[in-house]
């Protein structure tokens, strides 16, 4: 026995070693676990929710509407019927249910609702403002991210994943939008960004973090066990989805990406070089931004279909300002020319590809045109308009995590919709023109401007007309 005794040994060895090179389980699936009656909420949480949580009562009908479904199939003439916060019908005539609202859509484009795939709802206004309590109080993460929803949603963006905000602030107005008090995109929130001490995001002292500031937007962790207890935090809080970002050994990417993975999350990544590949042995589910990477990575990538949102835009935007400086988790040349390099990659490899803007400080302020570049920016890779807006809906949705309710106008789906007066797939600038947004039912944005339902005025249980 005792000769076999080292061959046994370098075969555990190999056998140990292979298994830490090898992806991580995806997110534990539990949709095995209903019974398909179960009502579950519409985020990635999927909890159990009583029936005709945050549905609108009513129905809408639109009629003679130019469809583009996002499915990939050619615009057709169709009438399209809202019953709650669903679509029911999409065929052209046919009865309206009792009381619904008739929208005339003349022959404009009614297409799902664009998706954005990397936001910051609670981002501060600008670098350098005073101190950590101005910036990381929750009032005023808050009170920018309300802001924030309004641009996003008269852009027609009816769907934003938020990947990495202040505290309890992005849940707040997740479950203010979903219950129709404030006019907005559907939210899907990471919570913290969590990073190794010293990596993006806490360069230079430049921004408060975590644990230090518990409502602060990144989270800086130390060690495996730190990085698991990071993403039940954010779990806990009520996180969609997990963001990382590097700096941060194998060990500490493999501890969180298996801690979500076990708690059915998603895991996207902020990374460059050799970091992005320590994600992909971890078993991310998506990479963010075009920063660079090995050829190998990038097949890596295609093999084990983790997606990219590369989010050219925001890179623009800083190139024309002078460039990516004073950052150690920048240390490479960001061109014009590197940047796009990469997303040719990306699609060359056959990487699956969506739609993220990352708008910091007040660059939301250039919505709906910074939605629209990064379709251009797709748009120079060579999608064409169709594609472009195929990634912006459906592909979105793939990514998400949530393509069995939005990203196609189907009957079943979420009523996530907008009406563009023109053909942004013959055109997409034309989606400067979005006229109306419906978010789960509920119109939200009317001629261009986002609106809210009449208030209901309930009868109190005591009042006197008496003076």
């Amino acid at each position: 026995m005792m000769k076999f005794l080292p061959a046994l040994m370098a075969a555990a060895l190999c056998a140990t070693s292979a298994l830490a090179q090898s992806p991580l389980a995806k997110p534990n699936d539990r949709s095995g676990l209903f019974d398909g009656k179960t009502v579950t909420s519409n985020d990635l949480r999927r909890v159990p929710v009583v029936p005709g949580t945050n549905v609108p009562q009513g129905a809408i009908v639109i009629r003679n509407a130019r469809l583009f479904d996002g499915t990939g199939a050619a615009a057709r003439t169709a009438d399209l019927v809202i019953e709650g916060d669903r679509i029911t019908r999409i065929a052209s005539g046919g009865e309206a249910p009792a009381g619904a609202e008739m929208i005339d859509a003349g022959g404009r484009t009614v297409m799902p609702g664009l998706i954005d795939l990397h936001t910051h709802l609670t981002y501060v206004h600008a670098f350098g403002l005073p101190g950590p309590v101005s910036d990381e109080s929750q009032a005023g993460a808050a009170i920018r991210g309300a802001e924030r929803l309004r641009y996003f949603a008269e852009s027609g963006i009816t769907s934003v994943r938020d990947v990495a905000s202040h505290g309890m602030a992005p849940f707040l107005l997740k479950n203010e939008v979903a219950s129709g008090a404030i006019a907005g995109p559907r939210i899907f929130a990471a919570g913290q960004l969590i990073v190794g001490e010293g990596g993006h995001g806490t360069e230079g002292y430049a921004m408060a973090t975590a644990p230090a500031y518990p409502d602060a937007a990144v989270r800086e962790a130390i060690g495996p066990d730190d990085w698991r207890k990071a993403v039940r935090t954010n779990f806990k809080r009520g996180a969609d989805l997990i963001k990382l970002a590097s700096h941060f050994s194998q060990e500490e990417v493999n501890a969180a990406v298996d801690e979500a993975h076990k708690l059915g999350l998603r895991v996207t990544v902020d990374s460059e070089s050799i970091y992005t590949k320590m994600a992909i042995d971890a078993g991310v589910d998506s990479v963010e931004h075009p920063l660079p990477r090995s050829d190998e990575t990038v097949k890596l990538m295609a093999k084990k279909g983790i997606a990219s949102v590369p989010t050219f835009v925001p890179y623009q935007y800083i190139l024309a300002g002078g460039g990516y400086n004073g950052s150690t988790s920048r240390r490479f040349t960001l061109s014009d020319e590197s940047i796009f390099a990469m997303g040719a990659k990306l699609k060359a490899a056959g990487v699956k590809m969506g739609i993220g803007t990352d708008l910091i400080v007040d660059w939301h302020h250039h919505l709906p045109d910074a939605y629209i570049q990064e379709l251009r920016n797709f748009r120079r890779l060579g999608y064409s308009a169709p594609e472009a807006l195929v990634a912006a809906t459906r592909t979105g949705a793939e990514i998400l995590g949530m393509d069995d309710r939005l990203g196609t106008l189907q009957p079943g789906k979420l009523a996530d919709l907008i009406i563009v007066d023109g053909k942004p797939d013959r055109d997409i600038e034309d989606l400067k023109k979005v006229d109306l947004v419906i978010v789960g039912g509920r119109v939200i944005v009317r001629d261009g401007r986002a609106t809210l339902p009449p208030r209901i005025e309930e009868k109190a249980p005591f009042s006197s007309s008496k003076e």
